[in-house]
C-alpha cells in the first residue's frame, strides 16, 4: 500500500488536486494546516481558545476530504500540524517510513485575490527605471 503525506488547507481545492491521485490503494496522511493567526490576537484570545477553535477548522475540513477517500478502500489518518512542517515531516516520515509528500495548500495570493500584483521589488525597479529615464532627459 502507498503512503502519502498530504498537506491540505482547503478543502475543495485539495479535492482538485486528488483527481489525479493514485489508483492503487493508499494510505493518506491527511495534514490539516491551519490558517495563520496575527500575533496581536493573542491579546483577545487564550491560548486553548486558539487551540479549540484549530481543532474544530481541521474537523471541518477533514468532514469533507476523508469521507470520498475512505469510499474508494483508502486508509486515512487525519493529523492537525502544530508546528513547522519540516519537522513534522521528518517526524511522519520516521513514524510510517517511505513515503510520497504532496503539498496540496493553496497558493496564496499577494493582496487577497488573485489579480496581477505588483512586488516590492518589481515597483523598486518600476521607480529607478523612470527616475534614471528623468535624469537623461536632463542631460
Amino acid at each position: 500500500m502507498e503512503k502519502v503525506i498530504l498537506y491540505l488547507d482547503d478543502a475543495s481545492y485539495a479535492q482538485a488536486q486528488l483527481s489525479a491521485a493514485v489508483a492503487q490503494p493508499t494510505h493518506w496522511l491527511l495534514v490539516a494546516c491551519a490558517p495563520r493567526m496575527t500575533h496581536r490576537i493573542s491579546k483577545w484570545v487564550s491560548h486553548s481558545a486558539r487551540e479549540n477553535w484549530r481543532a474544530k477548522w481541521a474537523d471541518k475540513l477533514f468532514d469533507q476530504v476523508v469521507p470520498p477517500l475512505q469510499k474508494r478502500g483508502d486508509t486515512v489518518t487525519p493529523i492537525l500540524a502544530k508546528g513547522p512542517l519540516p519537522e513534522l515531516t521528518r517526524a511522519l516520515l520516521a513514524e510510517h517510513g517511505e513515503a510520497r509528500v504532496v503539498d496540496a495548500r493553496r497558493p496564496k495570493s499577494v493582496g487577497g485575490n488573485d489579480a496581477m500584483q505588483w512586488s516590492p521589488g518589481a515597483l523598486l525597479g518600476l521607480g529607478a527605471w523612470l527616475l534614471c529615464s528623468f535624469v537623461a532627459l536632463d542631460t
